[in-house]
């Protein structure tokens, strides 16, 4: 496993089996499923991580704080998914050393570009993306007649 380091975490490439990811992403679902409220089940259906294959996972004094994961949308394009960090955690530049890692990592791996979705009520995330360099744009996917969804991409 590869290792990159940032002034105040480690984050590591690993995969879904990862157990700390797993651990993350069960705070993230609870989270979600407080801010989604009726709408959870049916984003959570994209949420799957059968094609998953890339996941890093931020750690401060050896224990787990962030994640996020990409998974190939198309031969250009990785989708961003499963973007968390543990409230304890949020505006110490984490979130943002997770997206470089991933953004990283998907360009290594040959994609032009990283295309994501959050939620209407997800205020704080859609407000990091912007300022991560992200531009909104039409919805895709599965989130084409989705009111509630916001998409972005970013050219890496």
């Amino acid at each position: 496993m590869n290792q990159e380091s940032s002034t105040m975490n480690k984050i590591i490439r690993t995969d879904t089996k990862n157990s700390d990811f797993l651990r993350l992403i069960s705070e993230l679902d609870a989270y979600l499923r407080i801010t989604d409220g009726d709408d959870h089940e049916f984003y959570n259906q994209f949420n799957g991580l059968d094609n998953i294959k890339n996941v890093v996972i931020a750690y401060q004094d050896n224990q787990a704080i962030g994640c996020g994961a990409f998974k190939k949308f198309n031969n250009e394009t990785a989708e961003i998914k499963r973007m968390y960090v543990k409230f304890a955690h949020r505006g110490s530049g984490t979130a943002q050393a997770i997206l470089n890692s991933l953004e990283l990592w998907a360009s290594e791996k040959g994609f032009k570009k990283c295309i994501l979705e959050t939620g209407n009520r997800q205020v704080e995330a859609i407000k990091f993306y912007k300022k991560a360099g992200y531009k909104s744009i039409p919805n895709y996917g599965q989130y084409i007649h989705m009111e509630d969804s916001n998409c972005f991409e970013k050219l890496v």
